[in-house]
């Protein structure tokens, strides 16, 4: 029996800001006005509260829409988190991580770093990651890997992540290996997190909506099994752990024991404004709060008929309607 008010959460995903440097093709933040990122940077009170009412807590990601090297305060909120004793990490675009930023991040503890390269070639990765320069990226992410070694140290343990779509299946295959000659052996391979379908058609989402159907891998095709076999090929010569997400088709993940997703037992997600939402998967404020911690504390809001709602209907069904085009909800992440 799965409990309707589970014990308070041990890993948390935590929005140090909503403002970013880049106006990435397949993110909201592309189809939203400007965040200054000195208005959309988390309060550091807000920090260290939550970090006090999950005395539990024991997995920190730092990030949400936003790139967390925007936060003034970034780096004290790692080394605070790791004094705690908490494991943390981050995405990031890595174009503002400098090598001066690398050194600091590692003797701060960062646990891991997951650095976003969606094309081994400039034209295809700067038109997915509008604003940056990919040679500049390779540069930061080279020295990353070379700051842990002058260091001696494991951590923080990088991995790269792509974002596989219609427009950038093919230079899979050339991803691994590039990020294999510059030291890096993890490479995860993830789809497009959303379908947007629950919103209407007409509103605020209609751009990634139509984007995410243009080009979204959810349906198996001939073109990414191809890059799928050929990346699986050069990722085992070059030694690099590649993960690759299922894409036959989409189908609930829901059993007859289970919810087809374990975010609102295991873990929560906070935006920079303070907003409780159940999962990262959701993308923007206004799709789904659970509570506002500038009105209650966490555990209230954990607790709350709000949350064991949203619970309830995971596990029994039908899911609400956010989960419904979750890629994580289908299995299809």
């Amino acid at each position: 029996m799965v409990p309707p008010v589970p014990p308070l959460p041990r890993r948390l995903q935590l929005e140090v800001t909503s403002a970013c440097n880049l106006r990435c093709a397949m993110c909201l933040v592309r189809y939203r006005p400007p965040v200054n990122k000195l208005t959309g940077a988390l309060d550091e009170g807000l920090f260290r509260r939550l970090m006090d009412e999950l005395p539990d807590l024991n997995d920190l990601t730092l990030q949400g829409l936003g790139e967390p090297l925007l936060h003034p305060r970034l780096l004290d909120m790692v080394r605070e988190t790791h004094e705690r004793g908490i494991r943390v990490g981050f995405n990031s675009n890595a174009t503002l991580l400098s090598r001066s930023t690398s050194e600091n991040l590692v003797r701060a503890g960062l646990d891991w770093l997951h650095v976003s390269l969606d094309g081994a070639s400039a034209p295809t990765y700067e038109s997915i990651r509008e604003g940056a320069r990919l040679p500049a990226v390779l540069r930061n992410l080279a020295d990353l890997v070379a700051v842990k070694r002058a260091l001696g140290r494991e951590n923080p343990e990088i991995r790269v992540v792509f974002v596989a779509m219609r427009r950038n299946i093919a230079e899979l295959p050339a991803l691994v290996e590039l990020v294999g000659r510059i030291g890096v052996t993890d490479v995860r391979v993830q789809n497009l997190s959303h379908d947007f379908a629950d919103t209407d058609p007409a509103g605020g989402y209609r751009e990634i909506r139509q984007y995410a159907r243009e080009q979204a891998l959810w349906a198996d095709d001939a073109a990414t099994r191809q890059a799928y076999g050929a990346a699986l090929r050069v990722a085992d010569a070059a030694g690099v752990q590649l993960r690759l997400p299922r894409t036959t088709g989409r189908t609930a993940a829901r059993t007859r024991t289970g919810p087809g997703c374990t975010w609102p037992w295991d873990a929560a997600y906070v935006t920079s404004a303070g907003v409780v939402q159940p999962c990262c998967m959701v993308m923007g404020d206004d799709r789904v709060s659970l509570g506002r911690l500038t009105e209650r504390s966490f555990p209230e809001i954990w607790a709350d008929e709000p949350y064991v709602e949203f619970r309830r209907r995971l596990l029994t069904g039908p899911p609400p309607d956010v989960c419904r085009g979750c890629s994580l909800y289908h299995g299809t992440f």
